[in-house]
C-alpha cells in the first residue's frame, strides 16, 4: 500500500510558518511526500507590492522572492510532515547556491515550486534542499539552499 500524499492549504500554511502578507509567498503545497518532496503553488497577481517598483510598466517578480517562495515551500513541506502546526517553527536561510534564472515570472502566472530534500531528518536543525520553479512547465528558476529549522522555537 502506498502512503497518501499530503496537501497544505492556506489555513494550514499559516499554522506552520509565521509569514504573512506581504511576505507569504505560497498559496498551497501539494504532493507532499513526507519530508522528502513537495510542490508549492503561487498565483502571481498584479496587486503584490514588489510590482510597484519592479518594474514600473513591466512587472517582473524579483528572483529573490522566487527563491524565498521555494524556501517557504520547503518549510511548509517539512512542517506538514513533522506535524509542526501551531508550534511556532522558525526557519532561517543559511545558504543559497547555484541559483539560475531562466524565465521572467509576471502577473497572471502560476508559479510551481518543486522542492526536494537533499539533506535533513526529523529532529535535525540543518536541512538542504534542491528547488526548481516553473511556469507552465518552463523553468523560471533553480537553486539549492540550506536552512536551519528551529523546531523547538515555540516549545520552551
Amino acid at each position: 500500500m502506498t502512503e497518501q500524499l499530503l496537501t497544505a492549504d492556506i489555513a494550514l500554511i499559516q499554522r506552520i510558518i509565521p509569514h504573512r502578507y506581504p511576505f507569504l509567498l505560497v498559496d498551497k503545497v501539494v504532493d507532499i511526500d513526507g519530508y522528502q518532496s513537495g510542490r508549492g503553488i503561487k498565483n502571481v497577481t498584479m496587486n503584490e507590492p514588489h510590482f510597484q517598483g519592479h518594474f514600473p510598466g513591466k512587472p517582473i517578480m524579483p528572483g529573490v522572492t522566487i527563491v524565498e517562495a521555494m524556501a517557504q515551500t520547503a518549510a511548509i513541506m517539512v512542517g506538514t510532515a513533522l506535524d509542526m502546526a501551531d508550534k511556532n517553527m522558525l526557519v532561517y536561510f543559511m545558504a543559497i547556491d547555484k541559483a539560475k534564472f531562466r524565465r521572467m515570472v509576471v502577473p497572471g502566472d502560476v508559479l510551481e515550486m518543486n522542492v526536494t530534500t537533499t539533506r535533513g531528518k526529523p529532529g535535525g536543525k540543518v536541512w538542504k534542499f534542491a528547488g526548481v520553479a516553473t511556469v507552465e512547465g518552463e523553468m523560471a528558476c533553480e537553486c539549492e539552499f540550506t536552512a536551519m529549522m528551529d523546531l523547538s522555537a515555540g516549545q520552551e
